[in-house]
């Protein structure tokens, strides 16, 4: 009976470690580092990390069956995440029916940069092929489970199981950007308009953000022709105004050539998980720096974002038109004349006056609030006047006439396109198609005289008489 004792012994003791050893191996057979992740279309430059949260400890791909366990670094967040997942009173976890799966990849990568997670793999896609926009970046030697894959670009890359081996696709989604201004005349939003100095032109940036937004900072740039109201300046999201406390405004103390910057408050680009329009509206003024067409008073902005604020959307910019008139005075015979005084007005009759203000000799440009306007005065017979609106009529009364010409008896029309009205004046004449504004004064000759004879008849007929008494004494003496 003893030796049959030691035999099941012997039988039970092999049996336990069978038994023992068959969890091991199971979990042995997904930690093998037989697994790997390639993602396609991947952004060159861009660095990834993948992070194993759930180790794959058994499976069945026919079957779809899967057992998941908590990666020991991501145990104790997991269990907080109710809203997403199950785990049992054995630590296997299960995906709740209906959960948000891009919510909780935008919770997940939080936690690891919060937290200093360290990441599975590591890679940063390499410069793409010749005549390809995008490559390739492939992790090797994985363990199995289920991973999350994000960028340093900011956005949700995917998460996947590797089974041994899983592609994902980049899925590209960098922000985007477009900048507006509104042309004032329609009411419409384009890329460029036009306006008068002294107008208050408005403008509108609109951002994409992505989920996974990551250190938004939009840089806004104006050039020295538009001046900046800096109170002017809104933040919407779904046409209600942003809380003032997921973003902050930059005016002073830039280091670039930005007239403003807003930064957006991280723990808000958190909360965005699927594509979010931020709207920022703000004015500016046409001011006496104002470039005239063909030049342009531009308005650029441009976002930059990712990790450590490494990237950016390229500038998009908007184009803002003033333009000129050139006046040309001569007299009939088309020979310039100075001395000709006027003033700009929005009618024919009756009206506002456009206030002036002098840039140099014969040179004017509109005023901008505030600002006291002067007549214009020609010289060399001319007068330049900058800042007109396109598709406006305007009017010039002349209030002084060049002296001994005849001031014009009703104002002169201005009709401006979208275009300068130009004068080029040769030697003191204008000729057609000299081109401007040509205005005519005109002039009589010297006006006949009218009235009495005045007393030169009376000292020549004086002289005659003191004459005759004369010889009359004369002829008497010889006698």
């Amino acid at each position: 009976m003893r030796k049959p004792n030691k035999l099941v012994a012997l039988i039970f003791a092999i049996l336990a470690s069978i038994a023992m050893l068959l969890p091991a191996s199971a979990y042995a057979a997904t930690n093998d580092n037989s697994g790997s992740i390639t993602i396609n279309d991947a952004e060159p430059g861009h660095t990834y990390n993948a992070y194993q949260v759930l180790v794959l400890e058994s499976y069945d791909a026919k079957a779809g069956a899967y057992s998941y366990k908590a990666n020991t670094k991501w145990a104790d967040w997991l269990k907080t995440q109710t809203q997403y997942v199950a785990i049992d009173a054995q630590g296997y976890v299960t995906w709740k029916e209906g959960a948000d799966v891009a919510a909780f990849a935008k919770t997940a990568i939080a936690y690891a940069e919060a937290n200093n997670i360290t990441a599975a793999g590591t890679q940063t896609a390499p410069a793409a092929s010749e005549g390809q926009r995008y490559s390739t970046v492939k992790f090797e030697n994985l363990n199995l489970g289920y991973y999350l894959v994000n960028t340093t670009a900011g956005t949700l890359c995917s998460l996947d199981t590797t089974t041994p081996n899983v592609v994902m696709k980049e899925k590209n989604d960098l922000p985007g950007i477009v900048k507006e201004v509104k042309e004032d005349s329609t009411g419409d939003w384009g890329d460029k308009n036009t306006a008068e100095i002294g107008d208050t032109v408005e403008f509108k940036t609109t951002i994409t953000a992505k989920a996974g937004a990551e250190s938004y900072v939009l840089h806004d740039v104006m050039s020295k022709g538009l001046t900046l109201n800096a109170d002017s300046i809104k933040v919407q999201v779904g046409g209600s105004d942003l809380d003032a406390a997921n973003y902050t405004v930059k005016k002073t103390g830039l280091t670039d050539e930005c007239d403003f910057e807003i930064e957006f408050a991280q723990n808000y680009l958190d909360t965005i998980t699927a594509d979010t329009s931020i709207v920022v509206t703000y004015t500016a003024v046409v001011n006496e720096n104002a470039e005239v067409f063909n030049g342009s008073n531009t308005n650029k902005t441009k976002l930059t974002f990712g990790e450590n604020h490494r990237d950016e959307t390229t500038w998009d910019e908007t184009k803002t038109y003033t333009y000129k008139v050139d006046v040309v005075k001569t007299d009939g015979d088309n020979k310039v004349l100075d001395g000709a005084e006027f003033k700009l007005y929005d009618a024919k009759t009756d009206g506002n006056e456009i206030p002036l203000v002098k840039v140099s000799d014969g040179v004017y440009r509109f005023a901008k609030g505030g600002e006291t306007g002067v007549a214009a005065t020609t010289k060399n017979g001319q007068l330049e006047i900058k800042g007109f609106d396109a598709n406006t009529t305007y009017w010039l009364e002349e209030t002084k006439a060049p002296e001994g010409y005849n001031k014009l008896a009703g104002r002169v029309e201005i009709a401006v396109k979208n275009a300068n009205i130009d004068a080029t004046v040769d030697g003191g004449i204008w000729h057609e198609g000299d081109g401007g504004v040509h205005i005519v004064n005109k002039t009589g000759s010297e006006l006949p005289s009218t009235g009495g004879i005045g007393t030169a008849i009376f000292y020549a007929l004086g002289g005659a008489l003191v004459l005759g008494a004369i010889v009359f004494l004369s002829r008497k003496r010889v006698k």
